[in-house]
C-alpha cells in the first residue's frame, strides 16, 4: 500500500466518526444502484478494471477478512496480521458471477456484525493491536479508521463509474 494512497484514505475521514460512516455505506451504496439494472451494474467500466458489482462483492469479502482481523488483534495483542491479494480473492471469490443484491446484502450484514462488536469494546480493547504485513503496527481504532476510509474510496468509485455510464448513455 503506498503513502499516497493511505493519505487518501486518511482524507476520507480525518474529523469524521468512523463508525458512523461505516454504518453510513451500505446506505449510501443503496441509494447510488437504485433502480440500475443488473446488466449495468455488473458491466465492466473497462476490460480490466471492476464492475460496480465487483467492487460491491470486494467490500463484503474485505469486511469479512476485517473482522477475523478486529477479532484476533483483541483476543491476541500483537499478533501478525497477513495480507490478501485483492485479485485473488475475485478470482477465487468468482465476483463476476455474484448479483448486485447478493453482494450489497453480504456486505450488509457482516458490517452489522463488525459494528455490533465495535461499539461495545473498552478503551483498552480499541487500543490492541497486529503488525500487518504491509502497513506494520495497526490498532483496531487504526483498522476502523482504515476501513471508513476505503469504503469511501469505493463508494467515489461507484459514483464515478455509473455517472459515466450515463454520460455514455445519454
Amino acid at each position: 500500500m503506498t503513502d499516497s494512497y493511505q493519505a487518501k484514505l486518511n482524507s476520507h475521514v480525518t474529523g469524521k466518526n468512523p463508525l458512523r460512516m461505516q454504518a453510513e455505506t451500505p446506505r449510501l451504496i443503496t441509494a447510488l444502484i437504485k433502480g440500475i439494472s443488473d446488466a449495468k451494474l455488473t458491466e465492466r467500466p473497462v476490460l480490466d478494471k471492476w464492475s460496480v458489482c465487483e467492487i460491491i462483492a470486494h467490500l463484503a469479502e474485505d469486511e469479512l477478512a476485517t473482522s477475523w482481523r478486529y477479532r484476533q488483534m483483541i483476543e491476541n495483542n500483537g499478533c501478525v496480521l497477513a495480507s490478501f491479494d485483492q485479485d485473488q480473492w475475485a478470482r477465487l471469490g468468482d465476483y463476476r458471477s455474484w448479483k448486485p443484491g447478493e453482494a450489497l446484502d453480504m456486505f450488509r450484514l457482516l458490517r452489522k456484525a463488525n459494528l455490533r462488536m465495535l461499539t461495545n469494546l473498552t478503551e483498552d480493547e480499541w487500543e490492541r493491536y497486529g503488525v500487518h504485513a504491509e502497513r506494520g503496527r495497526i490498532s483496531v481504532r487504526d483498522l476502523a479508521h482504515h476501513m471508513a476510509g476505503h469504503d469511501m474510496n469505493h463508494v467515489d468509485q461507484i459514483r464515478s463509474i455509473l455517472t459515466k455510464k450515463e454520460s455514455i448513455s445519454a
